[in-house]
């Protein structure tokens, strides 16, 4: 996994409406180097990565997102799922102590 930090001149996602803290923010090897190379695809895991921070579950049947809101009120591990035209779906978890976010491909679960 690649753990991004912010550096100077670097991009810095700010979000005064989240419900959580994202904690630490992850993405695995393999979406990090589409990531590099993939300049839409690196707006696609922005834009889900706000999503998810705002609550906005993505793709997810009723029942998981009714688990992600009482995670919210337990505690627990929070999940979403994007897909975008012509991109790779993506997951997103955040952690039970909140302390990180992994982006990652299904298949690397």
């Amino acid at each position: 996994m690649v753990i991004i930090e912010p550096k100077s001149g670097g991009h810095r996602m700010e979000t005064t409406n989240s419900r959580f803290n994202l904690g630490h923010i992850c993405l695995t090897i393999g979406v990090n180097d589409l990531v590099a190379e993939n300049p839409p695809f690196a707006k696609f895991v922005t834009d889900c990565l706000y999503k998810h921070a705002m609550s906005d579950w993505g793709n997810l049947e009723k029942e998981d997102v009714l688990a992600n809101e009482r995670a919210l009120v337990e505690g627990s591990r929070l999940f979403s799922a994007y897909e975008g035209d012509d991109l790779p779906k993506i997951w997103v978890i955040t952690e039970a102590d909140r302390s990180t976010t992994t982006i990652l491909f299904p298949d690397e679960y």
